[in-house]
């Protein structure tokens, strides 16, 4: 679901932009992970009624648990039992989710969900501004593009932070404005499926962010030039062979090999800011092209159409690397579709370098047209 896309809860927006997105990633979660769902509910609930004891100005101490809100909250004549009532069912079916190690059904996570709407419907009329109009419920429909679970949980771990931020309960003295700031940022965020920041590497004063989709990706060494031999010689020490295995902070990553110094670590740095632009223009291609064929080099594409797919590798097709296509041959690699999707993996064969692989890139391009 992109940042554009309209969720059921935009309404929210104006009371309370983390309350907002924090339910549009509950409403994500529905259909792809009903247990998450179930789960983090209880964290939006409970961020409402926080925001009904303050309006009540009544102590809201940030230790208190859920269940002693809705107790609190009851004595004092604030609740109705139909509110009580879906209080009650969204916290306990979160307990379960956060204990139980069933599989936990749509069905049960669509009950939570028209609780949600039950609650949020009477905070609105209750303390939300006069001219607010709660829109009629609806089920949701099962997301176009979903997230794997473990990114659900990123993103909606994310958001609780900024949602407690906004209620003053973060670790740190914040502001209102570094809180909104925080919550904007988020939500600038390109937001399909793949894009959530995992994990950050930094190397000096200087950050990159790691899209969950990257987090265990191969680093092939030819997709780096300036650091293909080093990253080889990690690789042998199993120290660079995926994303995962880099370390959060780059200096002083050459000590692990011999011969390498400082300039190779910034090198690797920059060169991992081009991999990952590169790898998301890719992901969004895959992500707006489902089911379609790509060769990749470098930061451009070819579109593998049946009828490209079906040239023979041969040098009439192909001139100047007789020797590329002689060893394509013997590997049993005969027409352009069997080729690897990442071109530049053919620079690994014998007396091949990568102004031969572009050259072959710039052919198949023609043949395209």
């Amino acid at each position: 679901m992109s940042k554009n896309t309209p969720y059921f809860y935009t309404f929210l927006e104006p009371i309370s932009k983390e309350l907002a997105y924090l339910v549009r990633e509950l409403e994500n979660s529905i259909y792809s992970s009903p247990r998450t769902m179930l789960t983090h509910a209880r964290t939006f609930i409970e961020a409402i009624l926080q925001k009904v004891m303050r309006a009540e100005k009544m102590n809201d101490d940030p230790y208190m648990t859920l269940k002693e809100r809705i107790d609190l909250l009851n004595e004092r004549g604030y609740l109705i039992p139909e509110i009580i009532d879906a209080l009650h069912h969204i916290r306990q079916s979160g307990n379960r989710a956060a204990h139980d190690v069933r599989k936990f059904r749509y069905s049960e996570a669509l009950l939570s969900w028209e609780a949600i709407y039950t609650i949020v419907k009477w905070y609105i009329e209750v303390y939300g501004p006069v001219d607010m109009i709660v829109p009629e419920y609806q089920d949701p429909e099962p997301a176009r593009n979903e997230y794997d679970m473990t990114e659900l949980e990123v993103r909606i771990k994310s958001l609780e932070e900024l949602l407690a931020a906004s209620l003053g309960q973060g670790q740190e003295e914040v502001t209102h404005e570094e809180t909104v700031a925080a919550t904007d940022q988020f939500i600038k965020e390109i937001e399909v499926p793949g894009f959530t920041t995992i994990r950050s590497i930094i190397y000096k004063e200087q950050k990159l962010d790691i899209p969950y989709f990257l987090r265990d990706a191969f680093l092939l060494p030819q997709r780096f030039a300036k650091s293909e031999r080093f990253l080889i010689k990690l690789g042998a020490e199993q120290q660079a062979r995926i994303m995962s295995e880099l370390p959060n902070n780059l200096e002083g990553l050459h000590k692990h090999v011999k011969r390498y110094n400082e300039k190779n670590d910034e090198n690797l740095f920059e060169e991992l800011k081009t991999y990952i632009e590169e790898e998301k223009v890719r992901r969004k291609l895959a992500l707006e092209r489902p089911g379609e064929l790509f060769f990749f080099y470098r930061a451009d594409h070819i579109v593998v159409t049946e009828g490209l797919a079906r040239i023979p590798l041969t040098t009439d097709e192909f001139t100047g690397s007789p020797s590329l296509i002689r060893q394509l041959n013997e590997a049993q690699i005969e027409t352009v579709g069997q080729l690897p999707r990442e071109l530049v993996i053919l620079a690994k064969y014998e007396n091949v370098g990568i102004g031969t692989v572009e050259s072959l890139f710039e052919q198949l391009r023609g043949k395209q047209r």
